[in-house]
């Protein structure tokens, strides 16, 4: 869901990549409420961060516990932030209809719009 925000925010200034400690396959729940915000996620797929070699990065955000204690070390140069949101998946199972799925998932996805976007009004003001 990060990736679909910073892409439909500002795909023109950053190159934005996901990718997690283990592949899941592409959630069709996130892509159900990101659809619903006007982001289109569906041709997303998991990734893990082997896949992308000894690529540089200027920021990394690690947005669970799990990857921010499991994360690997970058360069200096690169900015790594740890944002502790809830795992999606994790709150739905105590959901008892799929309303209520979908719910955990728009709570995380909305969570994730509000971090995107003072992320990138922060890194607007401070390259300024």
């Amino acid at each position: 869901m990060a990736e679909g925000w910073m892409r439909h925010f500002r795909n023109e200034e950053f190159e934005p990549y996901s990718a997690g400690i283990e592949k899941h396959g592409l959630n069709p729940y996130a892509v159900q409420v990101m659809k619903e915000a006007g982001v289109d996620i569906s041709k997303h797929y998991s990734k893990t961060l082997d896949e992308f070699g000894n690529m540089d990065f200027d920021y990394v955000i690690a947005l669970c516990g799990h990857a921010n204690e499991s994360c690997p070390m970058f360069p200096d140069k690169t900015k790594v932030i740890h944002v502790g949101f809830d795992d999606p998946p994790k709150l739905a199972k105590k959901a008892k209809t799929e309303e209520e799925k979908l719910n955990c998932y728009r709570k995380i996805r909305d969570e994730i719009r509000i971090f995107v976007e003072g992320f990138l009004y922060n890194i607007k003001n401070n390259n300024e």
